[in-house]
This record gives structure tokens, C-alpha cells and sequence, in this order.
């Protein structure tokens, strides 16, 4: 035997001598408490209050799918940072779970700004208002959002109110005050002429608070009516969120000069792909419901018309449709982006966080997990 092979074998014994010892160590209750002593203190700690500074505008995306299921994608919800406080468009389904896995700080969500209510849009909102809640928000939450959300708002605390009576009776009034678990929905009104589109313009200042300046408008979701749009200013930065809509001269005509416009993005030629195949299998109400959605929603190459007639720096294609769960499949649902816009495109994701320093012209991305 080689003297290499000699100290091989003496390195593979060395190797499972010390995995045994391992083996052996992670079964011991003493060591099991310290490693998650550890691994609590890290946890307990690491909240990303460092996305509150009020150095700049941020947006992190927080639900980037639709309703079609995707592993890797919660739906609807864009989340902006700004003086120092939260503010959240749409809360579908799966975002709170990110949210919370993100460490975000939870008692300082001001408020949701809801672009229409379809349930992928507002399907976490209960969940959203409990748990800041439980984490110690020290205030109502407001719920912005068209005509209607009241009744939303009203129906989610009904469907809650149990709940949070449990809490109060477990944890006291002190640690949970009843006051600070109220949703207070604010409807913001629109005027627009009947039979004029959406897209034909209107908007309106939805707050202005802490040096950040929010603004709804229409946009053209129908049947559903109204849907909004909004747009967000702060110290010189601006974002866009276009919510659910057809291409809309509304919407350009607000996002004109912004920074960045998140844009929602469903892939018609794919969708199309899927009502042929339900077609073929004889699957009529997949396929009709493929021909319908087709019609209300803008594609990739229309949202970069649409990001370059408004003059914006960054587009990110939001709200993915049908899912990308893999390289192919985003390679097909960016087919043709490039030629009408070569640069400044993005493709969101979950997780996808964008700084806009203030009175610059800078836009750092980067991701958090």
C-alpha cells in the first residue's frame, strides 16, 4: 500500500470517527438546548429595522404570482418603506408567511392600500392584521382601497373576531389591547364620468404623512370596477404600482418621471397555450377561463410600452403569470421584452428588495430570504 492510500484511509477514519462523535453529540439533551439556545438568540434578534431608515425609499416585493399555484411565488403584495413606517399594496395569500420569514418589523405596518378585491389581493389581510397585532402594533391598521372596503374589512373581522377574543383571554388586555386589533377602512373616491374609461384619467391623494406623498389611480380591471393603481413619493424618489389593469393611458400618464413601476405581467401567448391544451382535453372550464383572463390583464411587451412611454428609470414585471418555475419558462414569458425595451427591465420575484436613496437617481437591488 502507497503511502497516499495510507493517508487516505487514515483521513476517512479520522472523518467518521468525527461524525460518529457528532452523531453521538446532537442526541445529548444538554448540546440539542444549546444549539437552539443559539439559534433563538439569532432569531429573537433579527429583525430588519435597517429597511426603516429614512435614508431612502425601499420596495420589497412580497408577492410576485397570481392566482394560477406557484411554489415560489405568494400572491399580490408590494411592500414600501418610507419615514420610517410600512406601507403594504394588496396582502394576498402566502405574503404575511414571507413577511414574517423576512423579519420584517411587523408593528410598524401602517396600513394596506388595496387595488380592487379580488381574493388573490387581499386573501392574507386578516392573517396580516392579526399577527402585527400580536407583535405588538400599537395602532389600528388602516385599509385604504376603492369603494367597498369596508365591507371587506368588516367581513375579515367578523371571520377574526373569535380569534381574537382567544388571545385577549390568554395573553391579557394589557399585552393585547382590543383597540389596537381594529382595521379602519378609508375608502378613497375616485370621480370619473359615467361611461368614460378608466383609463381616460383620474386620480387622488390617498394620504400625506412623514415626507410620503400616495396617490390612487383608475386603471381598467373591468368587470371589476374601480380598480386602482398607486403611486408613492418620497425625498425626491418615486415608485409606481400599477395593480391589476389593460394597458392604460392613466397609468402612464401617473407614472410619467417615476423611478420605478411595478407592473403586473400576464404572458397572453402562454395562457393561450393553456386554453388550446384544456381545449384538446376536453377540460371546457379551464379553457374558458384562460379565454377570459386574456382580456384584462397586460402582457410583458405592453407594460415595457408602456414603462417607456412613461419615461421610467426601472420596470419590474410583478403579479407572473402563468407561473416561471423554471428557465425555460421565464425565457418564454420575456419573449419580445427585449426589443421594445433593452434595458431596465427586471423580471420580480419574491424577495426582491429595491433602495432608492434619497435626491438620487440610484436604484440598488438586491434579495432578501
Amino acid at each position: 500500500m502507497s503511502k497516499f492510500s495510507r493517508r487516505l484511509m487514515l483521513l476517512g477514519a479520522a472523518v467518521a470517527v468525527l461524525a460518529a462523535i457528532g452523531w453521538w453529540m446532537i442526541h445529548v439533551p444538554a448540546v440539542q438546548d444549546a444549539i437552539f439556545r443559539r439559534v433563538i438568540a439569532r432569531t429573537l434578534t433579527a429583525t430588519r429595522d435597517d429597511l426603516l431608515e429614512q435614508d431612502s425609499l425601499r420596495v420589497l416585493l412580497c408577492g410576485t404570482g397570481n392566482p394560477l399555484p406557484d411554489r415560489d411565488r405568494a400572491a399580490a403584495c408590494t411592500a414600501i418603506f418610507a419615514g420610517g413606517t410600512i406601507y403594504l399594496v394588496d396582502i394576498g395569500s402566502g405574503a404575511w408567511k414571507n413577511l414574517a420569514l423576512w423579519r420584517i418589523p411587523a408593528p410598524r405596518v401602517a396600513a394596506v392600500m388595496l387595488t380592487h378585491f379580488h381574493s388573490d389581493h387581499i386573501g392574507d389581510l386578516g392573517e396580516l392584521n392579526l399577527e402585527t397585532w400580536a407583535n405588538g402594533r400599537d395602532h389600528p391598521l388602516r385599509i385604504y382601497g376603492p369603494p367597498g372596503v369596508d365591507q371587506v374589512v368588516n367581513g375579515f373581522e367578523q371571520a377574526y373576531s373569535l380569534d381574537e377574543g382567544y388571545r385577549i383571554a390568554h395573553h391579557g388586555a394589557a399585552l393585547m389591547p382590543a383597540a389596537n386589533w381594529q382595521m379602519l377602512p378609508i375608502a378613497v373616491k375616485i370621480d370619473t364620468s359615467p361611461g368614460v374609461s378608466p383609463c381616460a384619467g383620474g386620480s387622488a391623494t390617498v394620504l400625506e404623512e412623514n415626507g410620503l406623498k400616495v396617490t390612487a389611480f383608475t386603471v381598467d380591471h373591468a368587470p371589476v370596477a374601480p380598480a386602482y393603481g398607486y403611486r408613492f413619493d418620497y425625498k425626491g424618489r418615486s415608485v409606481v404600482v400599477s395593480g391589476d389593469t389593460i394597458k392604460c393611458a392613466n397609468l402612464v400618464a401617473v407614472a410619467k418621471g417615476a423611478d420605478v413601476l411595478i407592473h403586473e405581467a400576464q404572458s397572453a401567448h402562454l395562457v393561450e397555450l393553456i386554453q388550446q391544451e384544456a381545449e384538446q382535453i376536453g377540460n371546457a372550464r379551464v379553457a374558458k377561463i384562460m379565454s377570459d383572463i386574456r382580456r384584462y390583464h397586460t402582457t410583458p411587451l405592453e407594460a415595457a410600452s408602456e414603462a417607456n412611454d412613461a419615461g421610467v428609470q426601472l420596470l419590474v414585471l410583478s403579479h407572473i403569470g402563468p407561473p416561471t418555475s423554471n428557465l425555460l419558462a421565464r425565457i418564454a414569458f420575456m419573449r419580445g421584452v427585449a426589443d421594445i425595451r433593452p434595458r431596465g427591465v427586471l423580471l420580480g420575484y419574491d424577495g426582491l428588495l429595491l433602495t432608492l436613496p434619497a435626491n438620487s437617481k440610484d436604484i440598488e437591488t438586491s434579495t432578501i430570504r
